[in-house]
């Protein structure tokens, strides 16, 4: 049952029962044994494929520095013919939508990283491995004086590159263990799926991110652990607001052309993101998230497979049948991203820290209100 806190607030707002039960320790997705099948199952898929997705992004960001062709980056340093030709049957692991998430992040911004990314200290650091980067190179010397800004920019994406593989590698494990708790009976229900997220984020908020490359011998340091980035504000947040809300338009689903006027010309007014995809063009060709539902498919447990071939078209929809689940599952991370956030303790009795907390509830609930929300009830 959700659990009403007394409201220092004047007027309910529209979504005032989901505010109750993020308020409440419960989650924006019903508790049922369906849904509690669907989410640990599919994290569980998710968590055995962010552990590739977030070995290659460091891989790329630690051996791939400046190059500006690289060929063999999906290989983690491992070419042989048997690669190459699962590689070219394309049966493999799809990094592309790894990038394609380090970009977005890229792209929108946001918070201390994107802040750091932009002081001199870090030019400062990033024209040193530059330097040592192109010194015997005179091709590369070129075409750094010729476009100046073009390298610097690359070592910002670099940066990206490992601040998410970061990430992912602490939420690889963390869903990975959810569904050893699962299985052992230990997670029964979806707050106890919340509550678990939630302390797995709340144990990793303070761990620092940080980035160096080794050249010639020589350590450069391009995110310090005294520019004083950590994993929950500077990249959990930034990848939550920039995948799970904004996201970018798919192509083909929407008209580029400024005049058609489909695309907002305000990023923050961007709802592209995980919790608001439909499933059903995520199931086809060019959408990127369709490369991670393929992924997924391919460590998905046994009782998953089971429950979906036993639902309407069997395995033939699965990919679109894998999004819905996902998308519920993001239901439940934003839950514990809401409740770890909240800048107050969710029971406290005070009037103005419940306030406090209701407003920053309300502002998610406002961005939540032409999400899905409404169809995962169901």
């Amino acid at each position: 049952m959700t659990k009403t806190l007394p409201l220092a607030t004047a007027t309910a707002h529209p979504l005032e029962p989901f505010i109750q039960k993020l308020l409440g320790a419960e989650a924006l997705l019903p508790d049922s044994e369906t849904n509690m099948l669907e989410v640990v199952g599919i994290l569980k898929s998710y968590g055995v494929v962010l552990d590739a997705y977030s070995k290659n992004l460091i891989y790329i960001a630690d051996h791939q520095f400046l190059v500006l062709f690289p060929f063999f980056k999906y290989f983690n340093g491992k070419v042989t013919l048997p690669q190459l030709l699962r590689h070219w049957w394309h049966d493999r692991i799809n990094f592309e939508y790894a990038e394609y998430c380090m970009k977005t992040m890229l792209w929108h911004g946001g918070g201390k990283l994107d802040e750091y990314l932009d002081s001199d200290d870090f030019l400062q650091r990033c024209r040193a491995a530059i330097a040592a980067k192109i010194k015997s190179n005179p091709a590369m010397r070129g075409l750094h004086g010729l476009f100046p800004d073009f390298l610097p920019e690359q070592v910002r994406q670099l940066a990206y590159y490992s601040a998410l593989g970061q990430f992912w590698r602490v939420m690889s494990d963390l869903f990975i263990d959810l569904s050893d708790a699962y299985d052992a009976g230990q997670v029964k229900t979806i707050p106890e799926v919340v509550a678990f997220i939630k302390a797995g984020l709340v144990a990793a908020a303070a761990n620092p991110i940080t980035y160096a490359v080794e050249l010639n011998g020589s350590r450069y340091d391009l995110l310090p652990k005294s520019a004083g980035l950590t994993f929950l504000m500077d990249v959990a947040v930034p990848y939550v607001e920039a995948v799970f809300f904004r996201g970018t338009p798919f192509l083909g689903t929407v008209s580029y052309n400024a005049q058609a006027n489909q695309i907002s010309v305000d990023q923050g007014r961007f709802d592209y993101g995980a919790l608001y995809a439909d499933p059903l063009p995520i199931g086809g060709a060019g959408i990127p998230p369709t490369l991670l539902m393929q992924d997924m498919r391919h460590y998905l447990p046994d009782y998953l497979t089971a429950f979906y071939q036993s639902q309407g078209r069997g395995l033939d929809d699965v990919r679109v049948k894998i999004c819905q689940s996902f998308q519920k599952s993001m239901f439940c991370v934003t839950s514990a991203s809401l409740q770890g956030l909240l800048p107050h303790p969710a029971d406290t009795a005070n009037l103005a820290e419940q306030s406090a907390n209701h407003d920053f509830l309300a502002s998610w609930m406002d961005r939540l209100a032409t999400s899905r929300l409404d169809v995962v009830q169901l």
